[in-house]
């Protein structure tokens, strides 16, 4: 009887110990990746955050998004790059 009773406390010492060490990696994982906290200041800070994004725009050759600081103006259209600017209407 006591060697059961000592493996089923072993068994529970190793259960008890392998969900301790999962727990610790999951806090380590959400700390490492956890997202930015909302800055204090309530809505005004939110309008902050928002007027400092950066305005996209699409590319009218391939289509890829870009920042519109780095676009390139041709014919009345928007390009990614002078090198599309210059490439011939489709």
């Amino acid at each position: 009887m006591s060697r059961i009773i000592f493996w089923l406390a072993l068994v529970f010492l190793v259960i008890f110990a392998v969900r301790s060490k999962i727990r610790e990696a999951q806090k380590r994982h959400q700390q490492q990746f956890r997202e930015p906290q909302q800055p204090a200041g309530g809505a005004r800070a939110g309008a902050k955050v928002a007027a400092e994004a950066e305005t996209m725009l699409q590319c009218a050759h391939c289509g890829i998004f870009y920042p519109a600081s780095e676009s390139v103006q041709a014919r009345g259209r928007d390009y990614c790059s002078a090198a599309h600017a210059t490439l011939p209407a489709a």
